[in-house]
């Protein structure tokens, strides 16, 4: 699972297992590999396996099988244990941590301490510069609002130049409206300074926003690692399906080269190995309706969205799918409709798989 470039590996994970106390596995064989300057975004519910894979990378956890190398050195496996001091990985945890008794400037400073004095006030001007706290140089922690602290804490993690960059979870603590200037304050600061990032959401919008590749994780578990274009469009299971997006399932039944459900035909894709009665996951951007009292189903739901508006389609058989539609075009509650779909890539499953591997 390495990401088809010419740049060098930063990171590697092969065949990585971890295990709780009880020796309950935490994660199961997972691989995957980042190069210089790659976002990766680990992607999960809660207890999947995220924040183990980042504290195994960070050296926080030890292995029970496989490696993990950084810049082709094993830094953990099961007879080797780099300690995480000395993996040059900067972490920006989820509360930022940073020393309530330093000024930020200090803080920032905190990992320059083998550095000259020249190197250190260069090397520290340059990250406040850069994240936008020169002015706030002299401030503590407790004089910072969310944003700037967040800022302060990927300043200190960024100044002893890591090789790897690890963040966890780090918009939680932020309003809607910070959080979505952090993303993108946080995406340039990482592509002007070429940082290789690994961070960990539970939000599949926030890692479609900043990640060049996305790993879905599951019950320890890696379900898919691919770029967000390619995991929303083709994911690999209904898991993934629905947890990366709003996504509907419409029964269908293979016949010579084409399934045929209730929405119409559908080419069968080529890599599909499975039996006949199958479920086409529909996105809400592939239906697209129009009022017609003969049509053959009714508008159930509406949420406006702003721009969008996605209404909820109950189908004369009982089934449900979702339209995107623009906010400028309404459709009364109750009001019938006729649907058409069309959608970039055909994606199916089996029938019988489907029923045990959905996330709700």
């Amino acid at each position: 699972m390495t990401p088809p470039d010419d740049k060098p590996i930063v990171l590697a994970l092969q065949n990585v297992s971890c295990s709780y106390e009880a020796g309950t596995r935490a994660l199961e064989e997972i691989s995957f590999s980042a190069r210089k300057g790659d976002i990766i975004c680990l992607l999960g519910p809660s207890g999947c396996g995220k924040t183990t894979t980042l504290r195994a990378i960070a050296g926080f956890e030890p292995v029970a099988s496989g490696e993990i190398s950084l810049n082709g050195a094993i830094v953990s496996a099961t007879d080797r244990h780099v300690p995480p001091e000395r993996r040059r990985v900067g972490m920006v945890f989820q509360d930022y941590a940073l020393f309530p008794h330093l000024t930020v400037r200090d803080n920032v400073g905190f990992g320059l301490a083998y550095a000259t004095a020249d190197d250190r006030r260069s090397r520290i001007d340059e990250m406040l510069s850069l994240t936008g706290l020169s002015e706030l140089a002299r401030r503590y922690p407790h004089a910072l609002s969310g944003g700037q602290q967040q800022r302060a804490a990927l300043a200190r993690a960024l100044a002893p130049q890591p090789v790897l960059l690890l963040l966890d979870e780090p918009f939680s603590n932020l309003d809607p409206d910070t959080t979505e200037r952090m993303r993108v304050e946080l995406l340039h600061l990482l592509k002007t300074t070429q940082t290789t990032a690994v961070f960990v959401t539970h939000d599949h919008e926030e890692a479609f926003a900043m990640a060049d590749y996305v790993a879905v994780l599951n019950n320890g578990k890696l379900e898919q690692y691919s770029a967000p274009e390619t995991m929303y469009h083709l994911p690999v299971s209904p898991f993934v399906a629905e947890f990366v997006g709003q996504a509907d399932f419409i029964p269908g039944t293979i016949r010579d080269s084409v399934v045929v459900t209730q929405l119409g035909e559908f080419p069968v894709p080529k890599a599909y190995r499975g039996d006949s009665e199958v479920v086409v996951m529909i996105r809400p951007d592939d239906v697209h309706i129009r009022e017609n009292r003969d049509g053959d189903g009714t508008v159930a739901s509406r949420q406006f969205r702003g721009s969008e508006i996605i209404y909820g389609i109950r189908l004369d058989s009982g089934d449900f799918v979702h339209s995107s539609e623009a906010s400028t075009r309404f459709f009364p509650l109750d009001s019938k409709v006729e649907l058409k779909v069309i959608a970039t890539h055909t994606v199916v499953f089996d029938r019988k798989a489907w029923t045990t591997q959905r996330v709700f």
